[in-house]
């Protein structure tokens, strides 16, 4: 692989996660990496920041998912990432493991048109951008019902109110993977408290921290028991 911006930091943070990627893998995230920060210079799709923070708030923030993902042969169900900015997770856990179908679900024109940008840039299949909002109740996105066993979001609301938004969408079995800092129980206890009916049960909570940084994540897994009542 060639020495190109970033790569330096890239095999820093992998290593650091414990994460292995093939070079195929890495080539498609450095490539991403650099049209993030050329469109960037147009439009506002991330937070001005150092490189290596952008490499860890965004992208190893992002693939810290990797370790609780389906297996290989399992990853026929697409994930649904709600709300995807300019791509993380969704897009960046694409560029990981191409095999793994995604939906992402994104309303601001702009960031839509960068997004499809990447995906062509990367030569990625199997994956959709839907230009709308998924509202509370409603399983539909810009035309297109929506059924999804595996959904998650990194900034889209609080624990209680994604769960609200997924429920409609999300069957009987299926995951919430919720991506959250240190305050991660102060949502979980709020959630208890507003919807103690919630078809949803707490499964797990993966604590990680972030490989430069050391900031706390958290990883919060829901599994959905119970039909929506009508």
């Amino acid at each position: 692989m060639s020495d190109t911006p970033g790569q330096k930091i890239l095999e820093e943070g992998l290593g650091a996660m414990g994460i292995t990627l093939d070079d195929q893998a890495r080539r498609r995230l450095l490539l991403y990496c650099a049209e993030l920060l050329r469109w960037s210079s147009k439009i506002n799709l991330v937070a001005k920041a150092e490189l290596r923070e952008i490499w860890e708030s965004h992208f190893f923030d992002s693939l810290s998912l990797l370790r609780i993902l389906p297996p290989l042969s399992s990853a026929q169900q697409p994930l649904l990432d709600i709300g995807t900015g300019a791509g993380f997770p969704g897009l960046a856990l694409k560029a990981a493991r191409p095999e793994l179908p995604v939906i992402l679900v994104e309303p601001r024109q702009k960031r839509v048109s960068f997004l499809r940008h990447v995906i062509r840039t990367l030569g990625l299949n199997d994956i959709e951008v839907l230009c709308g909002r998924l509202e509370k109740g409603s399983a539909e996105v810009a035309g297109k019902t929506l059924a999804a066993p595996l959904i998650t979001s990194r900034a889209f609301t609080n624990i209680g109110e994604f769960l609200l938004h997924t429920a409609a969408v999300n069957p009987v079995g299926g995951r919430v993977i919720c991506m959250k800092g240190p305050r991660a129980e102060e949502e979980i206890a709020a959630w208890r408290l507003a919807q103690p009916d919630s078809p949803y049960r707490l499964q797990e909570i993966v604590e990680l921290t972030l490989p430069f940084s050391g900031k706390v994540r958290n990883l919060v897994i829901f599994s959905k028991e119970n039909c929506l009542e009508k």
